[in-house]
């Protein structure tokens, strides 16, 4: 059976994509096919398209690191004909086919089906982005950091990790710092949640290893000299984590934050996680995440679409979570 996917190759130095006519037969091996719905653009998806990082591995291939549909075919234990599955990261638009496509064909180990709260899009409006923010969230309160401990910081608030982590602390309780080089989206972020709405320069350039105490926390998708700016002003005891890299991988600051005020980083990885951190990541967002809100940070594109939006994601021009619908 022949379907729609967006296909990447790389015929020299750069990444090429265009929506073919894709045969089922030439799928990768799995356990488990689906009948997409929706898949979504990351910032991972738009560091692959642009040929950042080596994300993919091997061409062709169809992209795209996350899918949310509905079970056809499955000999896996426990995932069923008619299930509602949602797929995230694992090796999707690395090593195997994703989710850029009517149709996918994966391990069932790489599957969660969704709580009934949840559709597909809103699976997928939520996507890497959100679930990764659902577990910062989660090693946050591992880290015993309740509402009465102080602010949270959030930083890269307009995209996608930010967005879903204001609307998830707000409503937990949290009072929201959100830090953004997108003073015009300052209505935007309230809306979801945010008490306070800061600019990203105060915390993106060099600064002193250590200042005076400002947040509890912190859900950081920056990386570099934000990270360090948003460690050195954090509580004693305070938990700081880190999920992206969106102004860099590197980390140059000091060990000031760690040994005067016991500062902990959590490194948040959302590729690898383990089934059970995935199911109560998941379990977390159908009880804990406004879908009103949800609804308020999305937009809806084609397949014909991606390559476009993923372009504006590395330029920083995209605000909250781009949905793909993959049937339009």
């Amino acid at each position: 059976m022949a379907f729609k996917a967006l296909l990447a190759t790389k015929p020299g130095d750069t990444i090429s994509t265009d929506v073919v006519t894709f045969d089922e037969a030439n799928l990768m091996p799995g356990d488990v096919t689906v009948a997409v719905d929706y898949s979504t653009v990351n910032f991972k998806d738009a560091l692959a398209l642009g040929g950042d990082h080596n994300i993919i591995q091997t061409y062709p291939l169809i992209a795209g690191i996350d899918l949310a549909g509905t079970v056809e075919a499955s000999t896996y234990p426990g995932i069923a004909v008619g299930d509602r599955v949602v797929a995230n990261s694992w090796g999707l638009s690395q090593t195997h086919h994703g989710g850029y496509a009517q149709k996918a064909r994966l391990s069932g180990d790489w599957l969660v089906k969704l709580p009934d709260a949840l559709s597909t899009r809103n699976a997928m409006a939520i996507g890497t982005a959100g679930y990764t923010a659902m577990l910062s969230v989660l090693a946050l309160e591992h880290g015993g950091i309740r509402p009465d401990r102080g602010d949270i910081l959030v930083t890269g608030a307009s995209g996608g990790v930010g967005s879903i982590a204001i609307s998830i602390l707000s409503d937990l309780g949290y009072r929201v710092v959100a830090s953004t080089g997108r003073l015009e989206e300052t209505d935007y972020l309230r809306a979801l949640g945010a008490a306070e709405v800061i600019d990203r320069r105060t915390l993106s350039e060099p600064g002193a290893p250590i200042s005076s105490e400002r947040w509890a926390g912190v859900v950081d998708s920056v990386g570099s000299y934000t990270l360090v700016n948003a460690l050195a002003q954090t509580k004693y005891r305070g938990i700081v984590t880190a999920c992206g890299l969106a102004q860099g991988l590197d980390l140059p600051g000091t060990v000031l934050p760690f040994i005067l005020r016991n500062v902990t980083l959590a490194g948040i990885d959302s590729v690898n996680a383990p089934q059970a951190e995935r199911l109560r990541a998941w379990s977390r967002l159908a009880t804990d995440l406004d879908l009103e809100k949800l609804t308020r940070t999305e937009t809806v594109v084609t397949l014909a679409d991606v390559a476009g939006v993923a372009a504006d994601v590395l330029q920083g021009k995209i605000r909250g979570r781009t949905v793909v619908d993959v049937n339009a």
